[in-house]
Parts: structure tokens; C-alpha cells; sequence
């Protein structure tokens, strides 16, 4: 079962967000100690940048296509 794109809009940003409250709740120096990549405050701070990133060349790649296709 595939989740619907309209609920993984909702559902990505509300885990990437409860990741981050965790990680500030838990580490003693929070932004200071998000430099090491073993931890796992760093990547829940690259996560919620990540994703937006994605989504948009995800698109700006399918619209691309999409253009050349049709032209």
C-alpha cells in the first residue's frame, strides 16, 4: 500500500518537525553539537532542507520533460 502524495505532504514535514523537537529536546548543546555527522541532531536538521530540495528538481526535471515532449 502506497501512501498518496497530498498525505505524504502532510506527513513528511510533521515527522522531519517531531525529529527536530527530539533532537533539540535530547542534546545538552543543540546547535552547537548538529556540526557531527554521527549524531542524530545533524541529520535531522538536513532532513526537513533535504526534502524541499528534492521535490523541487524532482519537478523542474518532469516539467522539463514534459516540455520537451510536447514541443
Amino acid at each position: 500500500m502506497f501512501l498518496s502524495l497530498p498525505t505524504l505532504t502532510v506527513l513528511i514535514p510533521l515527522v522531519s518537525l517531531a525529529g527536530l523537537s527530539y533532537s533539540a529536546s535530547m542534546e545538552e548543546n543543540f546547535p552547537q553539537g548538529c556540526t557531527n555527522t554521527t549524531s542524530l541532531c545533524f541529520y535531522s536538521l538536513l532532513l526537513p532542507i533535504t526534502i524541499p530540495v528534492y521535490v523541487f528538481f524532482h519537478l523542474w526535471t518532469w516539467m522539463g520533460i514534459k516540455l520537451f515532449r510536447h514541443n
